[in-house]
């Protein structure tokens, strides 16, 4: 099964998923401003926290830039809220329990690890432009260094 892949160019997919509050959050909402839009496979595990708070870290760096961040996981919004308060993260954290989302994006699918293919949730990170389009989509990131990595790619000035 082959999952759908997004492009530089491509309408990104709207969404509107509850937050670590249960507050909804729609993509739309953001329009008219960039969006740096990530997904994670599990809230709290040592990669997704070091990723997460990597963007924690450098959000003031992308919001002067202009970039808004969101973090999308197949978690419970109770288990989001519980990784907020624990790490202090200054984003929001969206709910995507059905994986629709995900799916709709290209970051929910087949995965190899040790010789064994599974579903799973593939850690990509989407530039969603003003006007709701891709600008940059990154399948397969790093949690360690991404976030350093994509602050250099869209040229921000540290």
């Amino acid at each position: 099964m082959t999952e759908q892949r997004l492009s530089p160019g491509d309408a990104a997919p709207d969404f509107t998923l509850p937050d670590s509050t249960g507050k909804s959050v729609s993509l739309s909402d953001f329009r008219g401003q960039a969006v740096v839009v990530y997904f994670y496979p599990n809230a709290g595990t040592p990669g997704c926290t070091k990723q997460a708070c990597d963007f924690r870290d450098s959000l003031a760096q992308l919001n002067d830039a202009g970039y808004q961040v969101l973090g999308i996981s197949p978690d419970k919004p109770a288990k989001l809220a519980k990784f907020v308060e624990n790490e202090q993260l200054t984003f929001p954290l969206l709910s995507d329990e059905d994986k629709h989302v995900l799916t709709a994006w290209g970051a929910f699918g087949e995965k190899k690890n040790y010789g064994r293919v599974y579903q799973g949730v593939i850690r990509s990170t989407f530039i969603v432009d003003a006007e709701g389009k891709i600008a940059n989509a990154f399948y397969n990131v790093r949690a360690t260094g991404h976030v350093a990595k994509l602050i250099r790619d869209l040229g921000i000035p540290a």
